[in-house]
């Protein structure tokens, strides 16, 4: 069938993704030039919907960009940090680092814990509010170019309608082309469109391998004699391995509620690990568990994270836009921290194309913007911890961690590292060994009162898709799941999916006969660990119809 041609719209700006890096660069946009046209389309039901993040805020960010909004008596973060404190844990104890030892840049005090998801919602009102045009349930699906290929000109939304075999239903409609002078990628980590960018235009040769994390994460309502407003509890150790990097977070942010999650990073070794399974055997641990005592579960949610830091940000300028906030890998991973270096470079781009917009310029390379966030706030940031990860990888928790902050203190006074820049090694979906080689972990079933299974979590999330639409999660080769995944590593899709998406289905589950690998993709939580962590590379995240996924209140 010969599908109708897409109406078109022109702007100056087409932004892709309505998160704090999307909407800063709009709000920014708009303030310099009020002339400007922008917008942000948004795969999302609505703003907001897709973010989810711990969350600690550094101010430094909004402090910039609206220098009123603590005067806001509809600001989204009212509650600030009033305790920060670092544990190691082990099987049954753990111990407190003392605060003093740790490096100046994790001290979180003048920090905000809150949610992120409702800062994209203000930063979404107040760019509305400025003209901004922004459109919630339509995901950017295709890039356009022009008729060279080489220049990125606009983007296209993703049809809707379709079954899943292809075809228009009824309820089809076409998708739109936006078209721009320039267009920003703010997608989040592991973007569709900005892998392509990085991929067409080399935007990452000479950098090390952008390295991720998978976060999952909970909100709670607490007994309030339990609730210790503003206190933000990290830890590492337990229980994961020591060759094993990852961590916990527990804040308590507002209305009697704590945020609790666990990040493990996506480089780890045994295919029978479980990141969803480490965060519900976190929570039974002697120092959280007494948190929840007499709780309620409220809400669930993961995605991943980007971990590889400075030597693995790709370049951030490509011919016809820009990459910002997590598509750009600015993740400062010891501070578990990113969303104001989101803020930060929605500014700068903003101003690095103001300028050209002003110079008559249109659809070309913003090479001010990329010769500009090494020297910048972002870039500081990030260069300061920039050996944290790879020392981590190489030696583990126990020495890796005490010799990644050594190396923060010495880059804090003297400005400099004596290891140089430490490069990263595999990528992450090139570090898992074969069954053989590794002890099979086994996990206690879940209680379902501290500790739960994935279906009842996602039903959390308020995750829906349109069942009858294309699979938007792409098997480059359908047989490698059981003909190679499954004897040498056991799957580990069914293992490292926070969601329930994938499983290993037999036709007699007694005798292991005719194994067949079956994808849920009903149940995706947008969190892309499968187009990083396969080991075959075999998966590909595509955006489902707009307004799929999941629909997260305040995380």
């Amino acid at each position: 069938m010969e599908l109708p041609d897409r109406e078109a719209m022109d702007f100056d700006v087409v932004i892709v993704g309505a998160g704090p890096a999307g909407l800063s660069a709009a709000i920014r946009l708009k303030q310099l030039n009020p002339d400007v046209s922008v917008v942000v389309v948004e795969k999302g039901s609505e703003v907001g919907a897709h973010i989810l993040s711990g969350v600690v805020v550094d101010p430094i960010g909004l402090d910039r960009l609206l220098p009123d909004w603590r005067q806001d008596p509809d600001r989204p973060l009212t509650q600030e940090v009033t305790a920060d404190e670092f544990y190691l844990l082990g099987p049954s104890g753990d111990l407190r680092v003392p605060n003093a030892l740790m490096p100046p840049l994790m001290n979180n005090h003048g920090n905000f814990v809150g949610s992120l998801a409702n800062v994209a919602r203000w930063l979404g009102a107040r760019a509305e509010a400025l003209g901004v045009e922004i459109y919630p349930g339509f995901a950017a699906a295709e890039l356009l170019y022009d008729e060279d290929d080489d220049v990125v000109v606009g983007v296209a939304t993703g049809d809707m309608g379709v079954d899943h075999a292809g075809q228009p239903k009824a309820s089809f409609v076409r998708g739109m082309e936006l078209r721009g002078r320039y267009v920003l990628l703010a997608e989040g980590a592991r973007g569709s469109l900005s892998k392509q960018v990085i991929k067409k235009f080399g935007l990452d040769i000479g950098k090390s391998p952008q390295k991720y994390g998978i976060g999952l994460k909970e909100i709670w309502a607490i007994d309030p004699a339990l609730h210790r407003p503003g206190l933000v509890q990290h830890s590492f150790g337990w229980p994961l391995d020591w060759r094993t990097g990852g961590g916990s977070f527990l804040y308590h942010i507002e209305d009697n509620q704590v945020a609790v999650g666990f990040v493990v990073h996506l480089n780890y070794e045994n295919p029978t690990l479980s990141p969803f399974d480490e965060f519900q055997r976190f929570k039974t641990h002697p120092l959280i568990a007494p948190v929840f005592a007499g709780g309620r579960r409220l809400a669930y949610g993961a995605r991943a994270i980007t971990e590889g830091g400075w030597q693995s940000v790709p370049r951030l300028a490509f011919p016809g836009g820009g990459l910002i906030g997590c598509s750009a890998g600015l993740v400062n991973v010891p501070r578990i921290k990113g969303s104001h270096n989101a803020v930060l470079s929605g500014m700068l781009v903003a101003e690095h194309v103001t300028k050209a917009l002003a110079d008559g310029r249109k659809n070309d390379d913003l090479a001010s913007y990329e010769r500009a966030w090494r020297g910048s706030d972002i870039g500081r940031d990030l260069f300061a911890v920039r050996n944290v990860k790879p020392l981590w990888t190489k030696f583990g928790t126990w020495l890796g961690v005490p010799l990644g902050a050594l190396d923060m203190w010495i880059n804090q006074i003297f400005k400099f590292s004596p290891l140089g820049t430490l490069a990263h090694g595999k990528p992450d979906h090139a570090t898992l060994k074969p069954l053989f080689e590794v002890k099979p972990i086994t996990y206690p079933k879940p209680d379902g009162k501290l500790t739960f299974d994935r279906l009842s979590s996602v039903f959390l999330s308020n995750t829906n898709h349109e069942e009858d639409q294309p699979c938007h999660l792409k098997l480059r080769n359908a047989e490698i799941p059981v003909i190679s995944n499954l004897p040498n590593f056991g799957e580990p899709a069914r293992l490292y999916c926070p969601a329930a998406v994938y499983e290993i289905v037999y036709s007699d589950e007694a005798t292991k006969a005719d194994p067949r690998f079956v994808i849920n993709a009903q149940n995706c939580l947008h969190c892309k660990v499968c187009d990083i962590k396969d080991p075959a590379h075999n998966i590909t995240w595509t955006p489902p119809e707009g307004g799929g996924g999941p629909n997260y209140p305040n995380m």
